[in-house]
């Protein structure tokens, strides 16, 4: 019986080009997990940012060895929310998931990189 793994979560929104949800990755599995198999299982685990570090932190010292210093760099990805309860929605300003506060807020998202 398949069940829903980190690695497999994560290679869908990965791979994702648009939205991701529970119901998109039972699509693509052809129904193998059902849509209710994923969202229990996301809701048994919080995936905040010590989770995200212990899991990225192996990969990165991996690969931070195997090059000389000066040539090691690494693409730091940020997504915030710039909240903006008092202004009228469009195509920027809408309803977004704020981490920060776990909750949903108005506002504008925007994503830093940092190289």
């Amino acid at each position: 019986m398949m069940t829903c793994t980190l690695d497999l979560y994560t290679d869908y929104l990965l791979s994702s080009t648009g939205p991701t949800t529970a119901t998109g990755l039972s699509r693509l599995l052809d129904g193998a997990l059902s849509h209710d198999h994923i969202t229990r299982w996301l809701s048994q685990g919080t995936y905040g940012p010590a989770e995200v570090w212990r899991q990225a932190k192996p990969l990165i010292r991996q690969a931070e060895a195997r090059r000389p210093a000066g040539k090691f760099a690494v693409l730091i990805v940020d997504d915030s929310v710039l909240e903006k309860a008092h202004t009228d929605a469009n195509e920027l300003i809408c309803t977004h998931w704020d981490h920060s506060q776990q909750r949903y807020v108005k506002g504008l998202n925007f994503v830093s990189l940092l190289y």
